[in-house]
């Protein structure tokens, strides 16, 4: 049976507060009457009412023992009955009252029609989802549109189940009645226990990606060639949704062979091919990740070698310098031009010739500029078959129409084989590589015009390299390296969202009415800094013409904020961090979204103490083992290994922490701190293992890692969490996490460090009604443009170097819109366009047209930021909020020295998100033990106010306990979660 916890079954609330009584069960005029209609009696309007007050509520009619004793004690008061009177109606009495309350409620009750009516809808719904509960969700909101009185809980499970097994048998037969014998034999030696030796194994589909490394790259491109073997496993997929899929391939995923084995041969199938297509999807794009890096590589290293060599000739540079300095002495005694000739000519002679000397000095040359070209070549040629091989192998498509790099790629592998140093030109169209690889590439034989073989294999994979970034070239049947053009909505279906998102944006939605709004606000906004700016309070110009910001001053703590941090820090208890977990899943309840992949019941032992165990031992990097060992027996490695396999899965620790976020957000205290209407993005170095995917060198942290990029509201609790490679500029992420972020704390302004902007995340952000405020260093670099040439301003002037380009912007209008709605609709995520515009393309007008944008809204966000000093000290305290948050995670994430050890992407993201859980229970628990603390010194007498606890913090970890034995204790019942957060009214109220 699905767990009930994990859908929108209405239920009643255990402890319902003097609020929620007096909000929700509070009896209106009208229901009064209907009740003294119905009823004589004053003891028959109470049983009705409480009748009909649980309805209002669940939307069924519950047995009398599941109501709340507050309900019934809180119609008693109302009506002033005594004690003596049952709440419960006779049977006949009550069937009375339940016709009646369905007519004045105008519902119907739950029949054939509704039956059919909602199996219809999950049978549509099933196409797309596959967990039970969710299927039952969707019933219930039909159910409750259509005015229908809730069946029970166990008939919506029933006929869900009923529905989608009959729905996924469907497809699992749809896709065993397309194998061929051969596929089915590739499907059945994928579970053999001892599988023949380069056989494709479970293990296999399963297994991650690992480093750079030659070995590594040789390894994943066998098992991309074994996985085709099999062919391409998305024909057998084909009108199967995408969710589906991949809800399936996660089923699939955290199976064992032996669990596989106990399953039905369709089903086993299905799942196999959906874990093998997803496996083949992932490799492709692990394939370019390699690729990309690899020649990122290899470049570092030709730069590399450059400063070497610069290095190794430097005493040829001081002899070369020394022979031009004689030379130079001997033009200032000014010879005449014979006597002059022949000393020159001696002191050449005495250093070995003229001959020599121009050998000395074109070798010289070549390593004293900045041009690595022509030492790629001695790190790529030991790839170089590799590389072949992995290009070959992936389908390769230009997204414009420019075929040129194509075309070009296609000649570099017809010429695999050939060892000649000159290929012939062909008439190639090399019209996209720059001038200094033509110098390389291109060589003049005579009247011949030949290509130099090797320099062109690496000019081409460079440029390879570079439009695989951008999505000039995409991989057919990748995911992350798809043509995201594919995924946009047409204009037609933009035009029909277009009013809406102008009443959602405030932005006009023609492209002409867009420019001149845009242009006006520049105008006004200059014009307006431009007067702030002139008494020098904020901003000055030097006697160069730079300008010169005045330096923030620090804010003062207000007086007695110290005093009251230390007298809060000896009320506070001490407590375990597997303490708070227990805590707060008696407060919330946050383990109900963990389970089986189906939604049913967990078929386990103690299932909320292993899940607390499991996130405690995960979270804090303990991993299963370590943690079982601590546990006085209760559980073992294995155990807990398991349960994060089968039983939690990335979703649902997201689903587990909004629950704490939404919880935390109806607390007073955090309150104090911000509006929630802010948040900071910044990334943190998690150390992993140097052979893994993500692992890459950081030079600002220094070894190898990857970064946890946080999303940290203003109120100090985190949002989301992406876990990138130390390599991705920031900003690429930094709107996936608003976007993701699910939770009710919605902000509309986002802080960041230098690294979390970018032109076009400036206009992106701004299309979405994001006001991206970075904190940036070295502001003066950036470019001011004016709104036109004549705008001319009497004190910022100077700051001015260039002009917008109006027309770019209305010319591709439609564009910046079709990307933005497509985002809104769920199409694509910000990231995915993001790398697209991360660096330039040449043949990418998308890309110009959000640099042009994002010019107008940086400079408008520049202006603003030099004439507001206010601002520039939010965004500072924002994104110190940020820092904190990162510092707090180190301390909690305290197992294997903080080393991430597992191999897989999908894992390590997943562990941050256990850390992510971990340390949302120790804020919340934090916050609630400050407010007791605050509570109890002004019972005490002192005087404390909103600007006092603004100086908190709940990143508190003194009074915490982090090592011992890690034992579950439910049976300790923590104060009840109302009581202890309420703060003195005089406090919220201020």
């Amino acid at each position: 049976m699905t767990a009930i916890e994990r859908t929108a079954y209405p239920r009643f609330k255990s402890l319902p507060n003097l609020k929620e009584l007096a909000e929700l069960y509070t009896p209106t005029e009208s229901e009064l009457a209907f009740a003294r209609v119905q009823t004589a009696s004053k003891e028959g309007r109470f049983r009705l009412l409480i009748s009909l007050k649980a309805f209002q509520r669940l939307g069924y009619f519950p047995d009398a023992a599941s109501i709340p004793t507050a309900l019934i004690e809180h119609l008693r008061k109302l009506l002033n009955l005594n004690s003596s009177v049952d709440a419960i109606a006779p049977l006949r009495s009550l069937r009375r009252y339940e016709r009646a309350i369905r007519t004045f409620l105008k519902v119907k009750i739950f029949d054939a029609g509704a039956r059919q009516h909602i199996a219809i809808a999950i049978a549509t719904a099933a196409t797309t989802m596959d967990r039970n509960a969710d299927l039952i969700n969707v019933a219930i909101e039909e159910l409750v549109k259509e005015s229908y009185e809730l069946p029970a809980f166990s008939t919506l499970d029933r006929l869900a189940g009923n529905v989608r097994s009959i729905t996924n048998h469907r497809l699992f037969q749809q896709v065993a009645s397309k194998l061929t014998p051969a596929e089915q034999t590739f499907l059945d030696e994928l579970l053999l226990s001892q599988p023949v030796e380069g056989q494709v194994t479970l293990n296999l589909l399963k297994s991650p990606p690992k480093s750079v490394r030659l070995s590594h790259i040789i390894q994943l491109q066998s098992k991309f060639d074994k996985l085709m073997s099999f062919g391409n496993a998305q024909r057998l997929l084909a009108g199967i949704a995408k969710s589906k899929i991949q809800s399936f391939a996660a089923q699939a995923k955290a199976l064992d062979i032996s669990d596989f084995r106990d399953i039905k041969t369709n089903k086993r199938n299905a799942l196999l091919v959906c874990l093998l297509y997803r496996a083949q999807v992932k490799t492709r794009d692990y394939l370019v990740d390699l690729f990309l890096k690899r020649m990122r590589k290899i470049h570092y290293l030709a730069r590399q070698r450059l400063v070497e060599l610069r290095e190794q000739h430097l005493k040829q540079t001081e002899v070369m310098l020394g022979v031009l300095a004689e030379i130079l002495e001997v033009s200032v005694d000014h010879p005449d031009e014979q006597t002059f000739g022949n000393q020159v000519q001696a002191l050449l002679q005495s250093h070995g010739g003229s001959a020599e000397l121009l050998e000395r000095c074109q070798a010289i040359t070549t390593y004293n500029s900045d041009n690595y070209l022509p030492l790629i070549r001695h790190f790529f040629g030991r790839y170089r078959p590799l590389l072949f091989e992995l290009v070959r192998s992936l389908e390769l498509q230009s997204t414009s129409q420019d075929q040129s790099l194509p075309v070009a790629l296609a000649f570099v592998l017809k010429h695999e084989q050939r060892r000649s140093k000159y290929l012939p030109s062909d008439d190639l169209d090399l019209s996209f590589i720059s001038e200094r690889w033509r110098r390389l590439v291109v060589e003049q034989r005579g009247e011949e015009q030949v290509l130099s073989r090797v320099h062109l294999e690496v000019c081409i994979f460079t440029y390879l390299a570079a439009e695989l970034k951008t999505g000039d070239i995409s991989v057919a049947g990748s995911e992350q390296y798809a043509d995201f053009r594919e995924q946009l909505l047409s204009w037609e279906e933009c035009e029909h969202d277009l009013a809406s998102y102008g009443i959602q944006s405030g932005l006009p939605v023609t492209a002409e009415s867009f420019v001149a709004a845009l242009k006006q606000q520049l105008t006004e906004v200059a014009q307006t800094v431009d007067q702030i700016c002139q008494d020098g309070s904020q901003i000055t110009i030097n006697e160069v013409g730079a300008p010169v910001l005045k330096r923030l001053v620090a804010e003062v703590k207000p007086s007695g904020a110290d005093e009251l941090e230390a007298k809060i820090w000896e009320r506070l208890p001490e407590r375990s961090v597997l303490d708070i977990l227990c805590n707060v899943e008696y407060w919330l309840n946050w383990t109900r979204h963990f389970g089986l992949a189906s939604g049913s019941e967990a078929k386990i032992d103690q299932p909320t103490e292993r899940y607390i165990l499991a996130v405690f031992g995960y979270g804090c990097n303990l991993g299963p083992y370590q943690t079982a060992r601590h546990t006085r027996g209760l559980i073992n490695g294995q155990m807990l290994s398991r349960i994060n396999r089968l039983h939690i899965q990335t979703s649902q620790i997201e689903a587990a922490i909004r629950e704490l976020i939404n919880a935390y957000n109806l607390l007073p205290l955090p309150k104090c701190w911000g509006t929630g209407k802010r948040a900071a993005a910044d990334g943190s170095k998690f150390q992993i293992h140097e052979n893994s995917l993500m692992s890459e060198y950081h030079i600002r942290y220094g070894g190898y890692g990857g970064i946890a990029y946080h999303h940290v509201s203003d109120t100090y609790i985190a949002l989301f969490t992406h876990f990138i490679t130390c390599g991705v500029w920031e900003a690429v992420y930094i709107l996936d996490g608003l976007l993701k972020n699910s939770s009710d704390i919605q902000p509309d302004t986002l802080h960041a460090d230098t690294q979390g902007q970018s032109l076009p995340v400036f206009a992106l952000s701004y299309l979405l009604g994001i006001k991206l405020m970075p904190r940036i260093r070295n502001w003066q670099d950036y470019t001011f443009f004016r709104p036109s040439p004549e705008a001319v301003y009497k004190y910022i002037d100077p700051l001015f170097t260039d002009v917008v380009d109006w027309k770019l912007i209305q010319t591709h209008w439609q564009d910046l819109i079709r990307v933005t709605l497509s985002i809104q609709a769920g199409k694509l995520m910000p990231s995915t366009i993001l790398r697209r515009l991360g660096s330039n393309s040449r043949k990418n007008r998308l890309y110009q047209t959000f640099q042009a944008l994002g010019q107008v809204v940086r400079t408008l966000f520049l202006l603003q930021y030099i004439s507001d000093r206010a601002l520039r000290q939010e965004i500072t305290a924002c994104t110190n909020i940020v820092e904190g948050y990162h510092n707090f995670l180190d301390w909690l994430f305290f197992g294997k020295q903080g080393v991430l050890t597992d191999h897989d992407p999908e894992e390590q993201e997943k562990r941050l998100k256990y850390l992510d859980l971990v340390a949302s229970a120790v804020i919340f628990q934090n916050t609630v033990d400050i407010s007791a603390a605050v509570r109890s010194l002004v019972e005490d007498g002192h005087k404390i106010d909103r600007e006092l606890l603004s100086t908190l913090s709940p990143y508190l970890t003194r009074h915490l306990k982090r090592y011992g034995d890690y034992v579950v204790d439910l049976t300790t019942i923590p104060e009840p979660l109302d009581l202890a957060v309420s703060l003195p009214i005089e406090i919220v109220q201020e």
